[in-house]
């Protein structure tokens, strides 16, 4: 068979395999790996207010923008109601019939 040479050198080969595959992969990872402004800069990101004036003006804008939300849906569901209603008095009667 191989002998006592051939049994050293799978050995070898089998412990320093894994670690020179971990020592290649597993350095320098910051440069490879990186993807260039992922994450966000504090600037751009959603800071949470602490203060009793920033959460009351946090409130209030909020409250606005969903009240302006919700002027705008209504708005246009009174303006599809009123384009619905327009086009069913255009044409005959309820049956679907001309008159």
């Amino acid at each position: 068979m191989g002998g006592l040479n051939l049994e050293v050198f799978k050995f070898g080969m089998y412990v320093m395999f894994p670690i020179g595959i971990m020592f290649y992969f597993g350095t320098n990872l910051d440069e490879r790996f990186a993807v260039p402004d992922f994450w966000p800069k504090p600037e751009q990101a959603n800071r949470v207010p602490l203060e009793k004036e920033e959460i009351h003006a946090e409130l209030q804008r909020l409250r606005a923008r969903r009240l302006y939300l919700r002027d705008r849906r209504l708005e246009a569901e009174a303006n599809m109601r009123a384009k619905e209603e327009a086009a069913g008095n255009s044409g005959g009667n309820d049956e679907g019939r001309p008159s």
